[in-house]
């Protein structure tokens, strides 16, 4: 499921079988942290990271070594190769003849204008897409002052130089990218861009942290401008395992609404009403979860009194007393059971809607 109502219009992007912009839903995309050169440790994750969610994926590559180990990688890959380049533009030639469908620079560090497009023009030539980054790592040194006053003009400025180069040689299969580590900075930024072109927004957050920080800036920034419908490609950078930032990429899609990947979990805050381990079962329930891909909202409520009305919104819910736990449906008490048992009762109501759904049974979720 997804939704595209109120998304910023764009060109669409080729990702190899990929599309990015145009009417393609929001995609997912991380960065394997294995060392490239040992392409069956980097296969292995990126199969991981497919397998939870993950549509692109970047992998690094700082020397020539890396850059032949992508024969290997690009052929067995499920995913769309983009190699992530730095500093020496001769490994992003190396890396186009090698099987990847993107190529991921920072203009501002690869060396000056002629090394730019000479990347460029074999991107074109090719049929290969690219992603052009402006950060404040990468900035081009005529930006600083502006930079210093006002850092979103100075990061915008800086981007649109490079896009009227490529729009020279009428090269228009590539996404930009305008990241800070600064969240109103970034969300500035992308919202100056946004309104003056029509080529897709890569978001993230760069420099976000570890998990729990990382996870707070990525939403806020990534999700404010998706709630503004700017956006077609997300990563949510952070200082953790890149299975966590697919999983966070993908509540964020779902919380707006944007894209649904599998039943919704609601429940309580804890409170001195609560008379079980509120957060020990929220979180098995949302585990349980995981496995179904169903447009269902599900509650879990502490309190086995005022659970079914406070929750009556939710398809299907929980509530847990001391000793006896509540299966409702629409606000409506359709099962009381031992506590021991609501979860098994809750998966067995679960498995009858995903059978329903299945023989589309039509139902108003």
């Amino acid at each position: 499921m997804n939704s595209t109502g109120n998304r910023r219009k764009t060109r669409t992007v080729k990702v190899g079988t990929l599309e990015i912009g145009g009417q393609a839903p929001v995609s997912i995309q991380s960065m394997t942290n294995t060392d490239t050169t040992d392409a069956a440790a980097t296969l292995e994750q990126i199969k991981l990271l497919a397998e939870n969610g993950c549509e692109l994926i970047r992998v690094a590559v700082p020397n020539f070594e890396a850059a032949d180990a992508l024969k290997v990688i690009t052929s067995r890959s499920p995913l769309p190769v983009i190699a992530d380049i730095h500093f020496d533009y001769k490994l992003a030639l190396a890396a186009m003849d090698n099987g990847i469908c993107k190529v991921r620079i920072n203009p501002g560090n690869i060396g000056g204008y002629k090394k730019f497009m000479e990347i460029a023009r074999k991107a074109a030539d090719l049929g290969l897409a690219m992603r052009i980054g402006v950060n404040s790592g990468s900035l081009e040194r005529k930006w600083y002052d502006l930079y210093k006053h006002s850092p979103s003009e100075a990061l915008v400025n800086s981007v649109f130089g490079f896009v009227e180069s490529l729009e020279k040689i009428n090269y228009q299969n590539f996404v930009v990218s305008i990241k800070d580590s600064d969240v109103l900075k970034t969300i500035n930024a992308n919202r100056l861009f946004a309104v003056q072109t029509e080529y897709p927004l890569h978001l993230g957050i760069t420099e976000a942290g570890p998990l729990e920080t990382g996870m707070i800036k990525g939403a806020i920034g990534i999700g404010t401008l998706l709630a503004e419908g700017i956006g077609d490609t997300i990563r949510v950078s952070l200082t953790a395992s890149p299975v966590e930032e697919i999983k966070i990429a993908k509540k964020i899609l779902q919380a707006l609404k944007l894209r649904r990947f599998n039943a919704e979990l609601i429940s309580c805050p804890t409170c001195g009403r609560c008379q079980v381990d509120l957060v020990s079962l929220s979180n098995e329930v949302e585990s349980i979860l995981e496995h179904y891909d169903l447009p269902l909202t599900v509650a879990v409520m502490g309190c086995a009194v005022n659970g079914p009305g406070e929750a009556r919104e939710a398809d299907i819910g929980v509530c847990a007393g001391q000793k006896k736990g509540l299966l409702f449906k629409k606000g409506k008490v359709i099962k009381r059971v031992n506590l021991d048992q609501l979860l098994n009762v809750l998966s067995l109501e679960l498995e009858k809607e995903r059978i329903d759904h299945k023989k589309g049974a039509g139902k108003d979720y």
